[in-house]
């Protein structure tokens, strides 16, 4: 699973989980049987409008056409970076530097898709996907964005879970921790992460507004001085009392 780090305009980096050769497949398909849809209800709607052909032709050309032509430059400036296949699968587009991507970012990776997908038959984009670090095809690196998961694609790790002793050995801190859900814990999880990587002042704050919110949360009248340990304590208890 390739991961990467963006930094805010608060230069906090956020890591994302980057949507892979197969989730991006997968999102295009969806986006082909409704753009397909579209154009079999257009062409239906039409039947005994255009009592010749050169009607017909103009109908053609300038209303169905455009559908696959331009459905996902319309598509991921109107949904901010997501197609309707990629928000069904939970993927979007972003800007490596932070920012969001502009219409002409839309436009650059639109325009290559032409390359990447149409007359290549998607060999360019898979093999640049595959290989770019961050999963870049020519339009991703030419415009300077990626498409990033927005949901998590994986929880807790075997290695995570084999590390936590048993409840026979392991007495539990906060029991109430039950009351949280995987995704909260892989939230905490995923803040500890990136505090160990980047242990700035931004990600210390993080840290302690977290611990804080939590421990209110779980009604923990007095919390630890340590709140990097408070959150592991957190996790570990998570696993052992619900696995």
């Amino acid at each position: 699973m390739k991961t990467i780090e963006i930094n805010t305009a608060q230069k906090v980096a956020i890591q994302y989980e980057l949507a892979t050769l197969g989730n991006r497949f997968v999102a295009y398909f969806i986006d082909i049987m409704i753009v397909t849809g579209i154009i079999t209800l257009l062409s239906v709607l039409s039947n005994g409008f255009y009592n010749s052909s050169t009607g017909f032709m103009n109908f053609l050309y300038l209303v169905i056409i455009p559908v696959p032509v331009f459905y996902s430059l319309v598509s991921e400036i109107s949904l901010h970076g997501q197609t309707i296949g990629k928000k069904v699968i939970g993927l979007k587009v972003v800007k490596l530097n932070g920012d969001a991507p502009s219409n002409q970012d839309f436009l650059m990776r639109w325009m290559f898709r032409f390359i990447d997908i149409f007359m290549s038959l998607g060999s360019v984009g898979a093999m640049l996907i595959t290989a770019s670090p961050k999963s870049q095809r020519l339009g991703g690196l030419l415009s300077g964005t990626t498409v990033i998961r927005t949901t998590a694609q994986r929880n807790f790790s075997l290695n995570d879970i084999l590390k936590i002793s048993t409840i026979d050995n392991y007495k539990p801190t906060y029991p109430q921790i039950r009351r949280f859900n995987e995704k909260d814990m892989l939230f905490i999880k995923k803040v500890l992460e990136r505090t160990r990587k980047h242990p700035n002042e931004a990600h210390k704050k993080i840290v302690s507004e977290l611990s804080k919110h939590v421990a209110h949360q779980l009604k923990i009248r007095k919390l630890p001085k340590d709140h990097n340990k408070f959150l592991r304590t957190l996790i570990n208890d998570y696993i052992v009392l619900t696995r």
